[in-house]
């Protein structure tokens, strides 16, 4: 089974929504090709055990998604143990880096989720930016796995 940890700062707003809802498409089958994923979610400046954002639950729930209840501070050993990790800006991907400075192997699988740049942080934004996250990432999330994991 392959592991895709997604990052962002305080894991309660981007990422758990990214593990959210990567796996409820991987529960509808979006991933078959690419075998039996694990997804999770972590924060450069995640508070261990901090609630997942009320706007984030909302838009998981409607979804009938998985809601990923206490954020995780990201770890060498976190990046080490996945075998994708997927940063929402280019920030998160150099703070993961430099966690695992000396290991170009784990350098190596810390990837933007967006190729085309940063993911917004829709904290403050109120309910609809989080709902225009969700949909965002129903698109982006399975052509970048498929994009990556495809071999």
């Amino acid at each position: 089974m392959r592991t895709v940890l997604f990052i962002c700062t305080g894991n309660t707003c981007r990422s758990p929504m990214a593990e959210g809802i990567a796996q409820k498409l991987q529960d509808a089958g979006m991933f078959g090709e690419l075998g039996q994923l694990f997804f999770a979610s972590a924060g450069v400046n995640a508070f261990d055990g901090a609630s997942t954002s009320g706007e984030t639950v909302e838009v998981l729930e409607r979804m009938k998604a998985p809601v990923p209840e206490h954020s995780k501070r990201l770890t060498a050993e976190m990046i080490r143990k996945a075998d994708l990790v997927l940063a929402m800006t280019a920030g998160h991907v150099a703070r993961a880096r430099t966690l695992v400075a000396n290991d170009p192997t784990a350098q190596a699988k810390i990837q933007l989720l967006d190729p085309d740049g940063d993911v917004d942080d829709p904290i403050g934004l109120g309910q609809r930016a989080y709902d225009e996250l969700g949909a965002y990432f129903l698109e982006l999330i399975p052509a970048r796995l498929k994009g990556m994991l495809q071999s």
